[in-house]
């Protein structure tokens, strides 16, 4: 009966598999899950961008938050974390699917929840009480208000197709420009290793 236990134990533990949960430690695991978020945001392309150029707006992504030589390991977590859980917002707004597949659409949200949750879990380990206040500073902050200026852009459009993929474009470029900038902190902080 014990053997039959054990093996019972052994299957739900492979059954939901190590890559159902992400370390803290390095941020590789995150930015990786950033980059298949990115594709799927990427695949979601329904509109011909050229169809909509008249729709074009210049949201001024605040860069200097993503900066990989200058951000500390606390504040690249609290970065990708509000990057992400305002992303997850945005695409909660009513009407955010309406030109796109919806099987795409899920399972970026799926993704997108599943590293907010494993995030949360590090967010906890790492930053401790230091992580709330985190959360009030310069970086997440303006990317608060970035976001805020989308959100008011979409309602100015009446959330048409066009503002949506406007919007999914804008995601798309800041996205990539957060991971590639972690990315580029974690290649430091590689390089910095050996470093006596």
């Amino acid at each position: 009966m014990a053997l039959l236990l054990s093996l019972l134990t052994a299957l739900v533990l492979l059954s939901s598999g190590p890559a159902r949960t992400l370390g803290c430690d390095p941020l590789e695991d995150h930015v990786l899950l950033s980059r298949e978020n990115v594709e799927l945001l990427r695949d979601m392309n329904s509109i011909s961008p050229l169809f909509c150029l008249k729709d074009r707006q210049h949201f001024r992504f605040p860069r200097a938050v993503v900066d990989g030589s200058q951000v500390q390991k606390a504040q690249a977590l609290s970065v990708l974390h509000q990057m992400l859980q305002q992303i997850s917002d945005l695409l909660a707004t009513e009407n955010s699917s309406v030109p796109w597949n919806t099987t795409l659409v899920d399972l970026l949200r799926t993704g997108l929840h599943r590293q907010l949750e494993d995030l949360d879990t590090c967010w906890a380990r790492e930053m401790g009480e230091e992580g709330p206040a985190l959360a009030t500073q310069g970086p997440t902050l303006a990317l608060k208000r970035y976001f805020q200026g989308i959100r008011l852009y979409l309602k100015e459009k009446q959330y048409s197709d066009c503002a949506w993929e406007v919007v999914r474009v804008e995601i798309l470029r800041s996205f990539s420009s957060t991971i590639a900038a972690l990315q580029e902190r974690l290649r430091n902080e590689d390089g910095d290793v050996g470093s006596p």
